[in-house]
């Protein structure tokens, strides 16, 4: 199996010189597994090579005792066994020159030069104070300081936030003044108080209807239901906003409400007919209300006074199917126009299309957009964040999953399983509960009431391990997580930062494991160049996991694997019971 140290060369791992010939061995298998636990067995032809010429040696034929004896004094060593036996600094001879006179074909690409890599790759950050940790740079700075009155200082203290992050310090006072904002910080600093807080001061001093509007955006996935296709846009993230809201301004009347898909648009109609302070929507769904519900429903939308993108690099992507701009420009132009209300852009990835903000004129006498940028460039993830990576072969990826899970080091903790498709986290939903794990799903073919009860049992410590795909991966803040599991490796590396930034959020330590398969190092190389730091290679002591797997996993595994698949193909619900759903009639 490609190896992810191999591809990125050795030079930065220490002087030993790379003998394995110019050729990647690929041959799928359980023993591919090599440079994770020290065992290779796969001997190149370099070792052919040296094996042959001890055989014609009788002098090392009569030292084969002495070696094996030497090489069992070193099984502590990070090397191969099969090199250590074979190599020529182990029997003290001089290193001899020889090359593979054999050039066997390969399916994938030849693997690059170290020096090739060395260049390719990017430099080590330079470490980052210890300061940038824990986001405020000065100790003393609170709330108070920030101008935020003592109700809401007081609010959020209950809250346990008692000390602003370098987003929140940065951004509130300049929205006090009343400035445009663009906010961009890494996942986890806290930026729903950033734009909330100030929302909330100023509707208090002069409360009105609607006074916010906060757009948060969706992955839309069409699902094909008999002959129609439906939209099932997941709303967490705009249910998790909703939440924090009415926490924060809990001593004061705001009224909030939450417009997304999945809910009955009528009773969603109403609400917005009864003017709420605060309005939470997904932009497909407010859309739907400006064009069909009538003047009398959306009138209030033209009193608007801040208007919110949170996660605004997708809310303003142009490009691909599940584009957001049309209900988002539809959206705006039912609002007031820029002159009159303060537009707020916060996202951890800043992209042209937000910056595009800054570049819009003005009207006469307001002041420029504010940009806030914090830890954007080099602390794209947390310091507090151990990215590691896992080769496993691709054949017994479930395997190494349920054997990982079952580690005494995450036997008890709380686990977000990352997927790139619906189909797969079905499977493995179903899967893990048959191996007796307290598992349970996120994805977009689940309905929105059943995706939010899977999600409160997840934040209640019901279920140990969230199985989702990337609906999970933007803005949700549950503290708890304390390891993410990249099941299948984002093709986008933004995808990958916030996968990870489920974990190590306000802080905390955290950890986060990505499955390498055998095609799978091109994208670890693309991943650890956006993010600036290199994966490394997970273990933990006292774990062998390729033994455990083979020892514990290969026979169980497989036969739950097999109940799994029949429980998917006959669409019965994790647990056995058959999926109820609605029938044709036929007409004898």
């Amino acid at each position: 199996m490609p190896s992810v140290t191999a591809a990125r060369g050795k030079k930065a791992r220490g002087s030993r010189p790379a003998d394995r010939g110019d050729e990647i061995d690929e041959t799928d298998g359980i023993d591919q597994v090599d440079e994770i636990d020290g065992s290779d067995g796969h001997p190149n032809s370099d070792s052919d090579a040296d094996s042959s010429a001890d055989s014609a040696d009788s002098a090392d034929s009569a030292d084969s005792g002495s070696d094996a004896a030497s090489d069992s004094d070193s099984l502590d060593s990070t090397g191969p066994r099969k090199r250590r036996r074979t190599s020529p600094a182990a029997r003290g001879d001089p290193a001899p020159s020889i090359k593979s006179a054999f050039n066997v074909p390969s399916r994938i690409n030849r693997r690059p030069q170290p020096a090739q890599v060395e260049a390719a790759r990017p430099a080590d950050p330079e470490p980052e104070p210890e300061s940038r940790v824990t986001a405020p740079l000065d100790a003393n700075t609170t709330f108070d300081s920030l101008g935020l009155r003592p109700w809401l200082v007081q609010s959020l203290a209950t809250m346990a936030i008692k000390r602003p992050t370098a987003i929140q310090r940065e951004s509130i006072p300049m929205l006090l003044k009343g400035r445009d904002c663009i906010g961009g910080s890494r996942t986890g600093s806290g930026k729903t108080v950033a734009f909330a807080a100030p929302i909330l001061q100023k509707w208090a001093e002069n409360p009105s209807a609607i006074f916010a509007v906060i757009l948060t955006p969706t992955r839309c996935v069409q699902i094909l239901i008999l002959l129609p296709a439906t939209l099932t846009p997941p709303s967490e993230l705009a249910l998790q906003i909703y939440e924090q809201v009415k926490a924060i301004s809990s001593p004061q009347s705001l009224k909030a409400i939450l417009v997304t898909g999945g809910s009955d648009m009528r009773s969603q109609a109403i609400a917005l007919g009864q003017r709420p302070h605060v309005v939470i929507a997904t932009p497909g769904r407010l859309a739907d209300h400006i064009r069909t519900s009538g003047d009398d429903t959306v009138c209030g939308l033209r009193r608007v006074r801040f208007v919110v993108l949170d996660e605004a690099d997708r809310l303003l992507a142009a490009n691909g199917p599940g584009s957001m701009l049309p209900d988002v420009e539809e959206c705006l132009g039912a609002l007031p126009p820029p002159a009159e209300r303060q537009t707020l852009l916060f996202t951890a990835t800043i992209t042209p299309e937000v910056m595009a903000l800054k570049s819009m004129p003005r009207a006469r006498g307001r002041d420029p957009v504010f940009v806030c940028e914090v830890d954007t460039d080099k602390l794209v993830i947390p310091p507090t964040l151990r990215q590691m990576h896992l080769q496993v072969p691709v054949t017994h990826r479930e395997h190494y999953l349920h054997m990982f899970l079952l580690t005494p080091a995450n036997a008890d903790q709380s686990v977000i399983i990352f997927c790139n498709r619906t189909a797969t986290a079905d499977f493995l939903h179903h899967l893990l509960r048959l191996l007796d794990h307290r598992v349970t799903a996120l994805h977009s073919k689940l309905p929105q009431r059943q995706r939010t009860d899977n999600l409160a049992r997840f934040r209640a410590s019901a279920a140990r391990i969230l199985v989702a795909t990337d609906v999970a991966a933007r803005g949700l803040d549950i503290p708890e997580v304390k390891v993410v599991v990249n099941y299948d490796i984002p093709r986008d590396p933004d995808d990958y930062i916030h996968r990870v930034g489920r974990t190590a959020r306000a802080g905390r330590k955290g950890d986060a494991v990505t499955f390498v398969g055998q095609r799978d190092v091109e994208l670890v190389l693309a991943i650890e160049q956006r993010v600036g730091r290199q994966m490394e290679a997970w273990q933990e002591e006292g774990v062998n996991l390729e033994t455990r797997v083979v020892r514990d996993a290969l026979r169980v595994v497989g036969e739950k694997k097999r109940e799994a698949l029949l429980e998917v193909e006959e669409q019965r619900e994790v647990g056995g019971k058959r999926k109820r759903g609605k029938q044709k009639l036929r007409a004898d």
